[in-house]
């Protein structure tokens, strides 16, 4: 169409969502995330879909952006109330990445609890009697500590309790209502108190930041397994490497972290007891192309002038219609 919408990606997006955007939009593919370069890029675009922390000011560059979408689920990503001010609607994809992230969670608790991370090193390093020396735990009959309990904390409880036979602790920042039976909805300092094993699906807003500390890692048992594949910021660093290093807790399983891309001398890398994955989560083939294709979808209606179905900021909605009927 010769008056098409300009769509500005800050990484590359699955293939399934092209025909779904090039109908009626012009991709462009940012060359590299820098804050620089998405300032510099999301001047002359209708609609953004985010990969990457944008900078707080983003929205200062952009004069006629109009729809600002998450891959994924995680706000921390997108300064909302500086979109809101200017008139930008920005949504999410709530339920694109629960089943992958679900699936990461499990695998990193079995790989924990069985040494699946440690033993081809030692196997190499120590040769075949190593297997004499090793014990990993089973995971029926022990308590899993959910800290977060949407889509994605409840699935992991599901599946753990369920499929392995765990006993399930779980807390939220509110009492959550309609969630299944067997969820025992309790306080932190229980969950750490009395969990085998504990994963984080909280968000990281100001009241979580290094919400597990010192303090926290204090209450958990010498064997305690942790788990965090939801953002980097909810821990404290400094108490957890203590934690790891004295022992203090069991091992622990990182897939995001703070900063990120994790340092090449960050301490983490010289610990034998925490597995590190980069910020892999979510990256299964379908989960991509959920994401990808929902973004574009939703880019697509807010264009259109339909609100889209995960609409996070409905005060800007008004505005950002009456910016559409003036272009």
């Amino acid at each position: 169409m010769s008056d098409s919408y300009r769509v500005l990606a800050t990484n590359p997006i699955d293939p399934a969502a092209l025909p779904i955007l090039t109908p009626h939009c012009e991709l462009l593919v940012a060359p590299d995330d820098s804050e620089q370069t998405l300032r510099k890029l999301v001047a002359d675009v209708d609609a953004l879909i985010v990969r990457v922390r944008l900078p707080d000011d983003i929205f200062d560059h952009a004069p006629r952006l109009k729809a600002c979408v998450r891959h994924g689920v995680g706000l921390d990503f997108i300064p909302v109330d500086r979109a809101t001010g200017a008139g930008i609607a920005v949504a999410n994809l709530p339920d694109s990445n629960t089943q992958a992230v679900a699936e990461h969670v499990i695998g990193a608790i079995l790989s924990l609890a069985r040494g699946f991370d440690r033993l081809p090193s030692l196997w190499r390093k120590d040769g075949w009697l190593i297997r004499q020396a090793f014990q990993g735990i089973e995971l029926r009959g022990r308590t899993i500590g959910i800290v977060g309990l949407g889509r994605i904390g409840t699935q992991v409880a599901s599946s753990l309790h369920y499929g392995f036979g765990m006993r399930v602790l779980g807390c939220d920042r509110g009492l959550r209502e309609g969630l299944p039976s067997f969820i025992e909805q309790t306080s932190i300092e229980e969950v750490f108190t009395g969990s085998d094993v504990i994963t984080l699906h909280a968000p990281l807003v100001e009241s979580t930041k290094h919400l597990v500390d010192a303090r926290l890692l204090g209450l958990a048992g010498p064997g305690t397994l942790l788990v965090n594949a939801a953002r980097g910021g909810l821990i404290d660093d400094e108490a957890l490497i203590e934690a790891l290093r004295a022992r203090r807790i069991g091992g622990a399983a990182l897939d995001v972290f703070e900063p990120e891309p994790l340092p090449t001398d960050h301490p983490y890398w010289s610990l034998d007891n925490v597995l590190l994955t980069p910020h892999v989560a979510a990256f299964t083939a379908e989960g991509l192309a959920r994401m990808s294709s929902g973004a574009a979808r939703a880019v697509v209606d807010i264009l259109h002038g339909r609100r889209p179905e995960h609409l996070v900021n409905p005060d800007a909605w008004p505005r950002c219609l009456e910016r559409l009927q003036a272009r």
